[in-house]
């Protein structure tokens, strides 16, 4: 009997240990503080940002996930508002990271924070299949159709700039990429210069007749995450965590689920 009562004093002393632990790791955990970022995107960018059902998927997305999981100290939170309401977005605040199949340019590299390239994704044309636009010499006085502010509209401006006898013209649509494409098939407009694997990735999904254009562009040809320029800290242990996740074979995995093949920068390109 002064056994049995032994053991059950034994036991309680080490329920009320262990639960002691136990509440020592809940008030631990409460403790550590796990700053939320907002994570903002139009959305409407296939195969690296849409929404599926009510969740948003895709190549640029699934890269947050996979970076998030890995980040401790952070909790990604996923936005969607207008393509014009990003850049506003991160300059107020309101956003910390934007993921949106964004290139690289000098003008936004003044203001903002980029990460390491996630993916490899030239520039081309689409045109109709009896266009007589071949290479980027071809669209003095042919229109095109973009959004403000994207690095598109940018190429074309320029190359205006520097053909003002014969310039090219560029009406803001407003419009997403997909609409964009299926108007150029209708012959509304007369090219459509955005990334190969979007184009790519559009035509053959919508089944629509238009022909790829190869063309050389000056610059880097590569799709990053933006970072508001109050995140430097966020920024490096995003971009420690991307080298993992490229080493261990996550991000080329990710890369055949939502663009069919291997569309990752060389490794130099993330050191």
């Amino acid at each position: 009997m002064v056994k049995k009562k032994l053991l059950i004093a034994l036991t309680l002393v080490a329920g009320l240990v262990l639960g002691a632990c136990q509440t020592s790791e809940r008030a631990k955990s409460a403790d550590s503080e796990v700053k939320e970022i907002i994570v903002v995107t139009a959305g409407d960018v296939r195969p690296f940002s849409y929404e599926e059902g009510e969740e948003l998927t895709g190549y640029d997305i699934e890269v947050l996930k996979a970076v998030d999981e890995s980040l401790e100290d952070y909790s990604f939170i996923y936005k969607k508002t207008s393509w014009e309401s990003i850049f506003i977005g991160l300059d107020s605040g309101h956003y910390q990271v934007a993921a949106n199949n964004l290139s690289y340019t000098a003008e936004r590299a003044e203001k903002y924070l980029y990460s390491l390239p996630i993916a490899t994704n030239p520039m081309v044309m689409a045109v109709v299949p009896d266009s007589p636009i071949t290479s980027l010499d071809d669209i003095g006085g042919k229109t095109t159709r973009d959004d403000t502010g994207t690095s598109t509209a940018q190429l074309v401006e320029e190359w205006s700039e520097e053909h003002p006898d014969n310039p090219s013209i560029v009406e803001y649509s407003g419009e997403n990429v997909t609409k964009r494409l299926i108007d150029l098939e209708a012959g509304q407009f007369d090219y459509l210069i955005f990334d190969k694997v979007s184009i790519e990735n559009i035509i053959r999904e919508q089944g629509l007749d238009l022909k790829v254009v190869e063309i050389e562009t000056e610059g880097n040809p590569m799709n990053y995450f933006i970072f508001a320029d109050d995140q430097k800290e966020l920024q490096e242990a995003f971009n420690q965590a991307l080298k993992e996740l490229y080493k261990t074979g996550k991000l080329e995995e990710i890369s055949q689920e939502f663009f069919g093949g291997s569309y990752l920068p060389d490794e130099a390109e993330l050191q």
